[in-house]
């Protein structure tokens, strides 16, 4: 699509716009604002193709899902707005936009809206792959009738995707290799398939055609996000000579030499940008695009190439991921750094004509500087105040300007890196990616200087010349929030920390690293926050990194230096491609999964527990009960990244040899055993695949009784038409054979949620039925597992989720006061949702214990001796103990109007509801007494919601599904 011009005033206009978005106001007030006036014709076309192709067409395409009365409302404002737009900018948009502000303007309104044309087109245009070809061009396949004319694809609907893998110097050339496809048109071979790469230079420069061939790169495919297209040939290798480049800069240099001449001024070396495009010509269609996307690692910080002295080629990437190759010449040097008492002073060399006056800038501060003339150039000297340095908290460069030519970035030219400690703090004078000289000061770093592999394990070395020595411990950080600690070993100024990402320990048990990336960070045990220091790569060491892939016990893992200089250890399941891609996905869903599904059952039971993500809930305590019988028919557990391994019966002590098969989630063994098996038991739905046969047995044993509303009673389930998901569960709740139900209040609900029509176990939930009966045989085992102190008293915090404030964790009891009042004989265990945001707890000596990641809830239910919660299923699970809950909602109006709930938390709960974290912490001190005055209540909530939980829920589960 053709950029929109970048005017100040087109940028406010569309930033406003973009705000009213974000805040959710009406599409009225949305094309309001684009229509006020203030703006030129050209600024006009420039908001208008914006906010088509962006805000007011996200607002259609909601709008014509949520039925006739938002459709007509959006008609009704967009058509008069629609007619007033230049015809040109309605040409140039997307063509999903294309036609459906055509419908908008030439279909009667009230039909319009009372049709689903709009919600058709607009699922549909989200399908990059809906490409026709007639004649010699190419025609999106949408659902509506119009002229084919509308539906041609343009510049806006062929934008080549690219990736580029490597940058590196082969025999002093250039060689970039990657892929890059025109999404939807599948690149099946060499036929009919071209790609060229071109650098495009400052305005007349002639261009550069790197020479460029097409390769076999099936991870393309691998990588797409479209199911059903093949882009095996996709990949690309193109090759640049330097010479290419250094002639065009030559021409160039004297066209402007010949003006500053003219000028009466010094000749300067300048700097010549580049950037990258790729013309791409494959099955009649033809596209140009920017070269963009590096994978993480090695080809985010390409290397230069120096053609002469102090002349450099680089590749270079620009903050919105493009490739440029620059030509650049070094007119300024960092020759020495000094700490001279409350300066830091630098020195540095200008080669050429002598310098006798000029300023230096540092970031956007420009300040004196000493200019000498010296052999071959010229000296410059400035001195920087350590306290400033230390107050900045942005890295920024240095820069020189001698008087009467444009300013020159001073280059570090392989002279040593300088690190000058401050106290607690550091100052840092450092190149960057393309070796410009970067100052920053900040908290002192560790710094990692060597990273080897061995054994499957990762040991990390390097220097932190903190001050203080007290004990440190390496985090590791997933982008979803979960926090690893494994302590580092200190000597003086030198560390080492060794990672077996494979056998991460977990409360007693080891586990490998989740699937993504984790991030590296030191901090003191137990600390987080402004404690925390980010740990850096050192520069000198990135060339022999190591970052090759590891593969242990089935995953594989990278140590990688990302952004340059940022340290990450990535982690995935080593998948085949045709498992991991959307196009496998596609492939083993419609095609393996069917055939698989028509071939005889097999006397198996497949166990699936959140989604495969934990041994847990009720399908473990079906399957521990059914080993406890003996039963050696073929048991399977669904495993999802690795996170568990399945206990067989000898490791449960209960003999004999019995051993569970694991399937990894999203594999082809995964989509056999759902079609093969009789048995399906199961916490939660299914994935969108799965069909249960008539000859399946599908449990459903859900995962709590629901005190928020759930399934067709949220909002969104309401809506007309209903939205796919509506119909996803519906089409698996036909499928269940039989639904465990806690009580006959939780068989109402489920049965209205679900639009559930078959039969009802009112067993009891089978994961209870540890809490019934004798617990401490097993309550010590995992108190030691978590590492709880015997004669703790032990309170079990565990909040749900908030739909409204994910990102933040629901974690609201103040724990130091909790601390402060309830004393050394107590401790907190904090269960954080997966759903939310992980918590950050504090351990304030071993009185709080971050719990979020233990497997099974199950067993903090039966360790804790009180429960603290708000709105979760979990107080219908713990009332089978028998001890105390405490209701903590301090925010249950807004709770209550964003999610509803099936409880009145005032008539109905089983204890105590409070809403501050005074009054729990005071409710906890006496809870043995305030317990006493509210047993009538208790009793009454058992009896309603919990009636069957008395331990022997699996088992009647088991004699009513495993033995008929």
């Amino acid at each position: 699509m053709t950029p929109a011009p970048t005017s100040d005033t087109v940028a406010d206009r569309l930033r406003a716009v973009q705000e009213l978005y974000d805040r959710g106001e009406s599409i009225g007030a949305l094309v309001a604002l684009v229509r006020e006036a203030g703006l030129g014709p050209a600024e006009r076309r420039g908001v208008d193709r914006e906010a088509l192709a962006g805000p007011l067409g996200l607002r259609l395409d909601a709008a014509a899902k949520r039925g006739a009365a938002r459709r007509r409302e959006a008609i009704s404002v967009l058509r008069p707005y629609l007619a007033e737009v230049d015809p040109r900018v309605k040409r140039d948009l997307p063509v999903g936009r294309r036609a459906g502000y055509h419908l908008v303007e030439t279909r009667d309104p009230e039909e319009l809206a009372e049709s689903d044309a709009l919600a058709k087109l607009a699922a549909a245009a989200a399908e990059p792959s809906r490409r026709v070809r007639k004649g010699f061009r190419w025609y999106a396949d949408l659902p509506v009738e119009v002229d084919d004319k509308l539906l041609r694809l343009r510049r806006a609907d062929l934008v080549p995707v690219t990736q580029i893998d490597d940058i590196s110097w082969v025999g002093g050339r250039l060689r970039i290799t990657g892929h890059a496809y025109l999404a939807g048109l599948s690149v099946r071979s060499r036929r009919f398939n071209h790609a060229t790469v071109v650098l495009k230079g400052p305005r007349w420069l002639p261009r550069v055609t790197l020479k460029t061939r097409r390769v076999y790169r099936p991870e393309a495919t691998h990588a797409a996000k479209e199911p059903g297209c093949n882009y095996d040939w996709a990949g690309f290798t193109a090759e640049l000579h330097p010479f290419s480049l250094r002639w065009r800069a030559a021409l160039r240099a004297v066209v402007r030499g010949g003006k500053r001449v003219l000028r009466r001024r010094n000749t300067v070396q300048d700097t010549t940008t580049w950037r990258a495009e790729i013309a791409i010509w494959s099955r009649m269609a033809r596209a140009t695009g920017t070269l963009r996307g590096p994978a993480i690692g090695r080809t985010e910080r390409p290397a230069g190439l120096q053609v002469k002295p102090r002349w450099w080629v680089r590749p270079v990437w620009t903050s919105d991921k493009s490739l440029q190759v620059v030509l650049q010449p070094t007119r300024a040097e960092l020759t020495r750094v000094r700490l001279d008492g409350d300066n830091v002073v630098l020195t540095g060399f200008i080669p050429g004509h002598p310098v006798t006056r000029g300023k230096a800038r540092v970031g956007g501060h420009r300040m004196a500087a000493e200019f000498a003339p010296v052999e071959g150039g010229s000296e410059f000297t400035l001195a920087l105040g350590v306290q400033t340095l230390l107050k900045d908290r942005d890295a920024r460069r240095l820069w020189v300007e001698p008087k009467g030519e444009p300013a020159a970035a001073v280059m570090l030219e392989g002279g040593e890196e300088t690190r000058l400690i401050v106290g607690d703090r550091e100052i840092t004078v450092q190149g960057d990616r393309r070796d410009r000289v970067v100052i920053s000061g900040h908290k002192i770093l560790p710094v990692i200087t060597s990273a080897e592999w061995q054994d499957d394990a990762l040991t990390l070395t390097g220097t932190y010349p903190d001050p203080d020595p007290g004990p440190r411990d390496l985090l590791l950080r997933h982008r979803g929030g979960l926090i690893i600690r494994v302590p580092l070993r200190r000597d003086g100024e030198e560390f080492s920390v060794r990672i077996a990402p494979g056998a991460m320990p977990r409360f007693g048990s080891t586990v490998p690293l989740a699937e993504g990336v984790w991030s590296m960070s030191v901090a003191p045990p137990g600390k987080h926050g402004p404690a925390i220091a980010p740990t850096r790569f050192d520069h000198a060491g990135l060339d022999a990194l190591d970052e090759e892939q590891r593969t242990v016990d089935g995953r594989v893992y990278r140590f990688v230096a990302t952004r340059y200089d940022v340290p990450v250890l990535v982690a995935a399941e080593d998948r085949p491609g045709d498992e991991r891609s959307a196009a496998g996905v596609w492939a083993l869903s419609r095609n393996f999964y069917p055939a698989e599904r028509a071939r005889p059952l097999r006397e198996a039971a497949v166990y699936v527990s959140y989604d495969g993500r934990s041994y847990s809930d009720s399908p473990r305590a079906i399957y521990e009960e059914r080993l406890r019988r003996g039963d050696d028919s073929e048991h399977i557990w669904v495993v999802r990244d690795g996170a568990f391994v399945p206990p067989g019966s000898a490791d449960l002590g209960l003999g004999g040899d019995i051993v569970p098969k694991v399937v990894r989630e999203g594999s082809r063994e995964h989509y056999e055993a759902l079609a093969r098996a009789r048995y399906v038991v199961s916490n939660g739905f299914l994935p969108p695949w799965y069909r249960t046969r008539d000859d399946q047995v599908c449990v459903q044993t859900w995962h709590g009784t629901p005190v928020k509303h759930i399934g067709r009673d949220l909002p969104h389930m309401r809506r007309e038409p209903r939205p796919p998901v509506w119909h996803r569960q519906a089409v698996e709740v036909r499928g269940w054979d039989v639904l465990v139900s806690q009580s006959a209040w939780a068989s109402s609900v489920m049965r209205k949620a679900f639009g559930y029509e078959g039969e009802i176990l009112e067993s009891g939930y089978p994961r209870n039925d540890v809490l019934a009966g004798d617990r401490e045989p097993a309550a010590a085992a995992i108190r030691r597992r978590i590492g709880i102190p015997e004669g703790k008293r032990v309170v079990l915090y565990a909040p749900t989720f908030r739909d409204y404030d994910r990102r933040n964790a629901s974690v609201k009891l103040d724990l130091v006061d909790a601390r402060r009042a309830l004393g050394a004989d107590h401790v907190v265990l904090v269960r954080g949702h997966a759903m939310q945001a992980f918590p950050h707890v504090p351990s304030l000596d071993g009185f709080s214990i971050d719990v979020t990641t233990y497997p099974d809830i199950a067993d903090l239910l039966l360790i804790a001796d009180v429960l603290v919660t708000d709105y979760s299923s979990t107080m219908f699970d713990f009332v089978a103990s028998g001890r105390p809950v405490v209701l903590f909602t301090p925010d249950l109006d807004r709770y209550r109007s964003a999610r509803d709930l099936y409880l009145d938390l005032e008539s109905q709960r089983p204890g105590l509801r409070l809403a501050t974290s005074p009054e729990v912490v005071e409710a906890l001190r006496s809870i043995d007494s305030v317990s006493a005055k509210l047993a009538d209540r208790y009793a009454a909530f058992v009896r309603t919601y919990a009636p069957h939980d008395n331990g022997k829920a699996a088992a009647r589960l088991v004699d009513h599904v495993f033995s008929s």
